[in-house]
């Protein structure tokens, strides 16, 4: 499974560990991933996502999974999220 955030594609990076006598050696920064399921309330189920801890406050502070996808970038999104957010876009459509 890719270590990348769903919701803001945050991957690994790259740096180095520098000690004391300032030697350095590479080493990888790894995301804070974690599986989270999330209630979509316009459609009335629950979606499983791997998602960086950043981006899990991110969708709290925005109220919620469909408030944070009307306003999140479809090039960002994973392809499962963004199918996601066009099931969402169409029910809330649907709706009004």
């Amino acid at each position: 499974m890719a270590r990348v955030c769903e919701f803001t594609a945050k991957g690994p990076m790259s740096g180095n560990n520098v000690s004391h006598a300032k030697n350095r050696t590479k080493r990888k920064f790894l995301p804070n991933l974690n599986d989270v399921t999330l209630i979509s309330e316009a459609l009335g189920r629950s979606f499983k996502f791997r998602i960086s801890a950043a981006a899990l406050r991110t969708v709290d502070h925005r109220g919620g999974l469909d408030s944070f996808m009307s306003k999140a970038k479809a090039e960002v999104l994973s392809s499962k999220a963004q199918k996601v957010k066009r099931d969402i876009e169409r029910a809330r459509l649907a709706v009004v």
